[in-house]
């Protein structure tokens, strides 16, 4: 079988950074070796897929439906594989195997096709948000990146963006010096998941939802809820109320998860306006105008 990236894969790698480790280039034979090596039988590729790694609906030896997924260094997998480790199932997706090669995972099959996204919007939230309680333990002893260090890194991103683009400069002011105050005196330090929302939980058997995708970070659980937060943002701009409903989001999943209302409200505001500037500068100004009228909101 040929395994060729989905278009949405190669796009959003694309957008990310050059191909500098020929990743893409050398994927369908890193595919075949992973089959092979764990006796796999081949049954397709998830289409459309991630937007970080490919994912491969497989059978093992003895029957049992599996996913095989493969992902670049600059996607962290170990770091994944870290924190499926810790959660042992618990909220998350089950990993099946322990380490053979280093950027594959072989994961148990949950249902790809059907998301929490799938339900009635209030369900999905009550769903979405009872799932991610699951996953917020102590982090233990791997060396998970901290909330600082991922969004120094999309701050310095930001604040280049702002100095060559006026328009979403005074955004971007807001956000730093918000991001700046959050980080000022974290609440907590728990093992988040690090790019939550609604596509993120699939069905499961041996749990009705099931966490997927992991980017994890350490920090603070608002970090985490923030994302959900701004969860079908299109369907939030296109209605009259969607400010108000946005405020209404915020107080409703603070309160179901008891994290403090106005740091919620903080990274909802920071998350939506690094998207939106990265959205901005790869040439998706759909999405950066979507975005960035979202977080005019907060």
């Amino acid at each position: 079988m040929a395994f060729e990236p989905p278009p949405r894969l190669v796009r959003a790698l694309g957008e990310t950074a050059p191909d500098a480790d020929g990743w893409l280039e050398k994927l369908p034979e890193a595919a075949l070796r992973a089959v092979t090596l764990h006796e796999l039988t081949v049954e397709r590729v998830q289409v459309p897929g991630g937007r970080s790694s490919l994912v491969v609906l497989v059978r093992r030896p003895d029957g049992t439906p599996a996913v095989l997924k493969l992902a670049p260094t600059r996607a962290r997998p170990e770091s994944e594989r870290a924190a499926l480790v810790r959660w042992a199932g618990l909220g998350a997706v089950q990993l099946l195997e322990p380490p053979t090669t280093e950027g594959v995972l072989l994961l148990e099959r949950l249902h790809p096709d059907v998301s929490v996204r799938s339900l009635p919007e209030a369900k999905a939230l009550l769903e979405a948000a009872g799932t991610l309680r699951r996953l917020w333990v102590e982090p233990g002893g791997h060396p998970f990146e901290t909330v600082a260090e991922r969004t120094g890194r999309q701050a310095e991103a930001m604040r280049a963006r702002a100095a060559a683009d006026a328009e979403v400069a005074p955004l971007v002011d807001a956000a730093l010096a918000t991001r700046e105050e959050l980080l000022a005196a974290p609440p907590e330090h728990r093992l988040l998941h690090g790019t939550f929302r609604q596509s993120k939980v699939l069905a499961g058997e041996r749990m009705p939802w099931l966490a997927v995708g992991p980017d994890p970070v350490v920090g603070e659980c608002a970090f985490d809820l923030s994302r959900l937060v701004r969860d079908r943002v299109e369907d939030l701009i296109a209605s009259p109320s969607g400010a108000a409903t946005t405020r209404r989001r915020i107080k409703r999943l603070a309160e179901s998860l008891d994290v403090d209302q106005e740091r919620l409200r903080g990274w909802t505001l920071f998350r939506a306006v690094e998207s939106g500037v990265r959205a901005r500068r790869v040439g998706r100004p759909r999405d950066a105008e979507l975005l960035l009228e979202f977080a005019g909101w907060l």
